[in-house]
């Protein structure tokens, strides 16, 4: 798709379609033909998707108990029951937004998409072993936009890969949170124990404190309304790590990371990793990042796990190499964006 047919909206409609939630897919389309509540979405901080920070802030709205028509729309404030008909959701919406725009204004011009979505250590489980293959062990992890950090402690987490006829455990054997996903294709992810793990730290520009009940409350509003699954794996994360500090260091990632980095011993294997955050980087930053690790694999081979998404919809996990200035690039696997489902690839 090309820079100059891109539409925001339809893209978010196509991703709603994809990740099964027809309630923000058919409010998308509404949002599509309405030029007031489109500008008052498009008040977002540069960066930040417009969908996702208007969609969240009205959830959060209805988390904390505003009482209008627009809740029985919203499957998981109604013990996961789904709406059979929506025709009438967008006019409930709009109606929402009209009385509450107060309240929505800060929100939307403010808050950060710090999704925490624990599905994707699924992924990255699979992706960590196979750096450890290449890398050796102990690693040494660095997480660019950790949000909580929940998927830092990604190691904590048992995994379940679903088959048609039967299930696969890898991970944590003892584990108190098991995130389960639906493996497609005909590759079974590395499995076993995890890699062993030396250090980790997270490099975020606004992290969520989970101690403070107006950013938990945030975290949750991101979720999306009609994955009900995902708010029971969200709360059981957070109670995992409840009263704990996790490493992460606030500031701009570029900027903290050679740090970062230097701090590795030079003979040790590190590992650069993000799901889903560049997206909200400019096209400078991106290649800054790039150019960082190119010239710190000069001294030392640095391996990167990239997850992120496109604008066709496809969300892979690349592996790159950075060693003697040269650049290596595979791809591991492919997956759904919130680790619904993954194909194991390489």
């Amino acid at each position: 798709m090309s820079e100059a047919s891109f539409d925001y909206w339809d893209f978010f409609i196509g991703e709603a379609r994809r990740a099964g939630a027809p309630l923000y897919e058919g409010l998308a389309r509404g949002v599509a033909q309405d030029d007031e509540i489109k500008a008052l979405a498009q008040a977002v901080r540069p960066g930040q998707p417009a969908a996702n920070v208007l969609f969240a802030a009205v959830h959060l709205q209805l988390l904390r108990g505003a009482d209008h028509p627009l809740r029985a729309y919203y499957p998981n404030l109604n013990g996961g029951k789904a709406a059979t008909d929506l025709s009438n959701a967008y006019f409930a919406f709009r109606d929402f937004v009209a009385g509450h725009r107060a309240q929505l204004s800060p929100l939307i011009e403010t808050r950060s998409t710090n999704t925490n979505e624990i599905g994707r250590s699924a992924m990255l489980h699979g992706g960590f072993r196979a750096v450890a293959a290449e890398a050796g062990e102990p690693l040494h992890l660095v997480e660019i936009g950790p949000s909580a950090g929940l998927n830092l402690v990604w190691d904590r987490y048992g995994i379940r890969y679903r088959l048609p006829d039967r299930v696969v455990d890898s991970g944590a054997h003892d584990a108190r949170l098991v995130v389960e996903t639906a493996l497609r294709g005909c590759h079974l992810p590395p499995i076993g124990d995890n890699p062993r793990v030396a250090s980790r730290v997270g490099l975020e520009r606004s992290p969520v404190d989970l101690s403070d009940i107006d950013e938990r409350d945030w975290l949750r509003a991101l979720v999306w309304p009609d994955h009900v699954e995902r708010f029971a794996r969200l709360e059981a994360a957070i109670a995992l790590v409840a009263g704990e500090t996790l490493p992460i260091r606030c500031g701009d990632a570029l900027s903290l990371l050679p740090e970062a980095l230097a701090e590795v011993p030079a003979d040790a294997p590190v590992c650069v990793y993000h799901t889903f955050v560049t997206y909200q980087f400019s096209d400078a930053a991106r290649n800054a990042l790039d150019d960082l690790l190119v010239a710190v694999g000069l001294r030392r081979p640095v391996w990167r796990l990239s997850w992120e998404g496109s604008l066709s919809g496809d969300a892979p996990l690349l592996l790159h190499t950075y060693r003697g200035g040269a650049t290596h690039t595979r791809t591991l696997a492919v997956g759904h964006p919130h680790g619904a489902w993954l194909e194991w690839r390489a």
